[in-house]
């Protein structure tokens, strides 16, 4: 993948002099994660591994005070350059399994810290409660189970707040580098606003979104209510019966 000389690329702009480069901290958090850490200071734990140093190119690894350092030398421009590469990194890895159909899933997630980083703040957090936290919406492609953006947010917002622009974002992206590629996306109640199903909608999109009916009691009652339904499969199919929760046990999904 020549990945490191990649991101260097993403911090060439930086002309602030540093004991070891801002690619190569990098690529030590990213090795970090694929090992199973978190935290910085579980770099201890493997800054010895043979495997590791050769991956990396290093004779040795850095003090985790030097890697804490640079990393607070980044700036917005580097964190774009790191998310336009991500991307095009996932659109590579589409265009050459050559997908008719891609399905894009938008979720957000609630990371926790004990401190006060900066952009956290308390909000929703169902593990650690009154924990400050980030919440980043995740962009992730279902067929190759890549990540292919992410949005920070401080974690005191709700789940859809910036979520209109960076779904359209994400769309207009797939879309860019295969026009006649099928897309379809998949979205939890906290998405359900007619400023999003617009957009998805216009952008020709098919599209799963949960529905929360407790804001919306006049549609569970037309739900409820509803004795003809259409079937979407191949062929348009009709039935009319009385709505029971059974029609949903063998996963069918019905337009009304």
């Amino acid at each position: 993948m020549n990945l490191k000389n990649q991101l260097k690329k993403c911090f060439a702009h930086i002309t602030q002099q540093s004991i070891i480069g801002f690619h190569v901290v990098t690529l030590i958090l990213v090795i970090n994660i694929m090992l199973g850490f978190r935290k910085l200071r579980d770099i201890e734990r493997f800054k010895d591994d043979p495997m590791v140093l050769r991956a990396l190119q290093l004779r040795k690894l850095p003090d985790i005070s030097t890697i804490s350092r640079t990393l607070s030398k980044t700036d917005n421009e580097s964190i774009k350059n790191v998310r336009i590469l991500s991307k095009e990194i996932s659109l590579e890895r589409i265009t050459k399994i050559n997908l008719n159909r891609c399905t894009i899933d938008f979720d957000g997630s609630v990371v926790s810290t004990s401190r006060y980083a900066e952009g956290t703040a308390v909000g929703f957090n169902k593990q650690k409660k009154g924990k400050r936290s980030y919440y980043p919406l995740f962009c992730t492609i279902a067929q190759t189970e890549m990540v292919f953006d992410v949005y920070h947010r401080p974690g005191n917002v709700h789940d859809s707040n910036g979520a209109d622009n960076f779904i359209k974002e994400c769309i207009n992206s797939v879309k860019l580098i295969n026009p006649h590629i099928l897309l379809e996306s998949r979205h939890d109640s906290a998405f359900f606003s007619d400023k999003i199903v617009k957009i998805i909608d216009s952008a020709g999109v098919e599209f799963t979104i949960s529905v929360p009916f407790e804001r919306f009691a006049e549609l569970k009652e037309m739900v409820e209510s509803r004795k003809q339904w259409k079937k979407l499969d191949k062929k348009w199919s009709y039935f009319e019966s009385d709505w029971s929760p059974k029609c949903w046990e063998k996963d069918y999904r019905f337009i009304f």
